[in-house]
């Protein structure tokens, strides 16, 4: 393939942003941040019990068994990795197809199966997280997934299940409605919300967490790509939605749990 060259600019010309509003907002983006913690004093070095590796499930909900992840992705997958980095791509437009529960597993796994638990507050999954601290739940709006009833899931990765929140034939309208009304979120066969719960990497590095979550928040999103490529399914991820009512739909509290990045998931 032949190299692409970018188009020359004058730097000199680009207008320098550095001493604007902006700058205290970069500062977040810095790993500066890290002079401003004493790690001798975070929880974990004050040997505080770790929060959870997942969150509780109530004994009332329903739980679905779901087939092995790593075996579903590689037995559905079409193409080698080099063929589904080259051809990743956002796809906003997707086909009336259900995606099969076997297809909706493997895309599980890529994205937040674990691997390996090494003790009660570690354990390694299919992507990277600093620390190991993993500080994601995933929730699914699920609307055309065969086997499954339209409603809202939540994956529960340790356990291979899904738990079945609610029942709702409406759950895509609702969750395009809690992505700004846009559209293409309401044709997804599943729709994938991440939430954050800030408290795991917290735990372990203070005021430098923030930073590291949303940089892990994109490697998660960027397995769910490739997974998808290889599938033949497409997905494009979501930052712009309604805080207050992404929360309301999953059920968090907004604070100790909160949505963080969003992605529709269907066939091409």
């Amino acid at each position: 393939m032949a190299a692409r060259r970018a188009p020359a600019a004058a730097w000199e010309a680009w207008p320098s942003m550095s001493n604007s509003a902006f700058a205290e907002s970069r500062f977040f983006l810095k790993d500066t941040i890290r002079q401003r913690v004493d790690f001798a004093r975070t929880a974990q070095s004050r040997r505080e019990p770790a929060p959870p590796l997942q969150k509780p499930c109530s004994p009332e909900v329903v739980r679905l068994n779901l087939p092995e992840g790593a075996e579903a992705l590689a037995r559905l997958g079409r193409m080698a990795l080099g063929e589904a980095i080259a051809g990743r791509e956002s796809v906003r437009d997707f086909s009336a197809a259900a995606l099969s529960l076997e297809e909706l597993a493997a895309l599980l796994w890529a994205t937040q199966g674990v691997r390996e638990v090494l003790n009660a507050a570690t354990a390694l999954r299919t992507v990277p997280s600093a620390g190991a601290r993993h500080a994601f739940e995933t929730y699914l709006a699920v609307d055309r997934v065969t086997s499954l009833r339209p409603g809202l899931y939540r994956y529960l990765p340790f356990d291979g299940q899904l738990a079945q929140l609610t029942t709702d034939a409406q759950i895509g309208n609702r969750a395009a409605a809690a992505c700004l009304g846009q559209d293409f979120v309401a044709g997804a066969a599943v729709t994938f919300f991440w939430t954050v719960l800030p408290a795991r990497m917290e735990w372990r590095y203070d005021l430098a967490a923030h930073k590291v979550l949303a940089l892990d928040a994109g490697h998660v999103c960027q397995n769910l790509y490739l997974a998808c490529q290889s599938l033949g399914a497409g997905t494009c991820a979501i930052a712009a939605y309604d805080q207050n009512a992404c929360d309301r739909l999953l059920g968090v509290d907004g604070d100790e749990e909160f949505t963080l990045y969003i992605a529709p998931v269907g066939k091409r």
